[in-house]
């Protein structure tokens, strides 16, 4: 289960170092690409595999289905964890988020967030402020 939040810096090579803890669930292989809010979402492979599996069952009626998934998976990429636990980030990914030198990566269950630390701090101030109005509607759903 991958859970928590940790910082780390993003190095002159754009690499991080995923968080020890989290190594092992990954594995040496993962794959990158855009996630919603402006952060990047990495995926341990067997994730991935049933995250574009259901994408790709996904009617191509809509436009906006259509979109979202031709961008999710057209900015997706394959990265390998080195030695020291690194990943390197693409160019592209890196702007999207807006990643400078600090970086925060949460775990989120199944998948990792990895943010621009400004990013992320604004993000989890405004949602904190929200907490029981998003548990109410967690209850109405029976999940919470």
């Amino acid at each position: 289960m991958l859970i928590g939040e940790y910082k780390h810096g993003l190095d002159s090579k754009k690499r991080v170092a995923i968080p020890a803890k989290f190594r092992k669930e990954i594995g040496k292989k993962a794959v990158i690409t855009i996630g919603t809010n402006q952060c990047i979402t990495l995926y341990p492979m067997t994730e991935w595999e049933k995250v574009a599996e259901n994408l790709s069952g996904l009617p191509t009626g809509s436009a906006e289905t259509r979109s979202f998934v031709r961008l999710f998976l057209s900015r997706a990429a394959d990265v390998e964890i080195d030695a020291l636990g690194r990943i390197l980030i693409p160019d592209y990914l890196k702007k999207f988020a807006g990643l400078k030198e600090k970086v925060v990566i949460v775990g989120v269950y199944k998948r990792l967030e990895i943010w621009s630390e400004e990013n992320w701090e604004n993000y989890r101030e405004n949602i904190e402020k929200q907490t029981d109005i998003l548990a109410e509607k967690l209850g109405e759903l029976g999940v919470y």
